[in-house]
């Protein structure tokens, strides 16, 4: 019997400059980078992994770095936006913060009882920072990285949830529920999803007319949910398979294993095994400070550190108060 996903794993988008990527996510929002290794279809190009210290899935933004990319078209299918969670009465000192760092500020906004601002990274990938109604503080159970800029009591604690744009909204409402959503409340073009778990469980589809997106800097490639076991993946790719879904075979992510489905609303999913973080450390220093390689990519690290950008990652940051 499988079991329900209790909610998100991580969520990957694309951008083109991997510093640039790197000074706003760390430098801005105060997300740790807990990894930098190489996208295993392309070794010539970095992954990089955002989250709390450890990287504990639920709380994990991974990037693609494409400098050489189009810039992409946010529309259906698609993950339109994705949320993070931060504590009450925190929106105005992240407003101050982003107005400091010249980064256009919506909001705030309410939206199913919970206030929110948006904005945009350097390429346009769409993000939300999100005040959850349900406590004043954040229901995660997870402690923000407390070595980055940001005040502990300020920080990010995490994902809330994902924004998405589907050309089949009744499918793709249909796959959440196999995953173990349920349907929680509607909102004018909006329809919220939500898992069994306490952190990262938000998936709202969103109803509405909008240009088929195009894959490129500032678009979300995928939106990875939790699995308990790498049997479970299997299981999964069985009844996906047995429904018709487009769905990979098992892959070894080396800090997760994983499996892709594209489900018939055009979303494309992950599912992704549940680890205590995906913190990885490279030959230098702490996780995220140095390139990371599995097994079967050490041989060729010398041919693929000449062709990587060489990255500066922050070890100690000036605490904002």
């Amino acid at each position: 019997m499988l079991t329900d996903t209790p909610g998100i794993h991580h969520v990957t988008g694309i951008v083109g400059d991997a510093q640039a990527a790197i000074d706003f996510y760390t430098g801005v929002l105060g997300l740790r980078l807990v990894t930098q290794t190489v996208n295993f279809e392309d070794i010539l190009q970095h992954h990089l992994y955002f989250g709390d210290a450890a990287g504990t899935p639920g709380t994990v933004l991974t990037l693609f770095p494409d400098p050489h990319g189009d810039v992409g078209r946010v529309g259906p299918p698609q993950v339109e936006s994705v949320a993070f969670v931060v504590p009450n009465d925190s929106l105005e000192y992240w407003h101050t913060r982003l107005d400091q760092h010249d980064i256009a500020v919506d909001g705030p906004r309410e939206r199913f009882g919970d206030r929110c601002l948006r904005l945009e990274d350097p390429v346009g990938t769409r993000l939300e920072l999100v005040v959850d109604s349900s406590s004043t503080v954040p229901s995660t159970g997870i402690e923000p990285w407390t070595d980055g800029p940001v005040p502990t009591e300020r920080a990010i604690h995490g994902l809330h949830g994902v924004s998405v744009l589907s050309v089949n909204p009744y499918a793709t409402a249909s796959t959440l529920e196999t995953l173990g959503f349920e349907h929680e409340a509607e909102q004018g073009d909006r329809i919220r999803y939500r898992s069994s778990g306490t952190r990262a469980a938000v998936v709202d589809i969103l109803e509405r007319d909008a240009d088929f997106g195009r894959e490129g800097h500032g678009t979300i490639h995928h939106v990875a949910v939790r699995v308990e076991c790498e049997d479970d993946l299997h299981k999964w790719r069985e009844l996906f398979d047995d429904r018709g879904y487009d769905v990979s075979r098992v892959k070894d992510r080396h800090v997760f294993h994983s499996l892709y489905v594209r489900e018939p609303g055009g979303v494309l999913f992950e599912l992704a095994t549940d680890t205590d973080g995906v913190a990885a450390s490279g030959v230098d220093g702490q996780p995220g400070e140095s390139l990371y390689l599995p097994d079967w990519f050490e041989r060729d690290r010398d041919l693929i550190e000449s062709q990587l950008p060489t990255l500066t990652v922050p070890t100690a940051h000036t605490r904002d108060r």
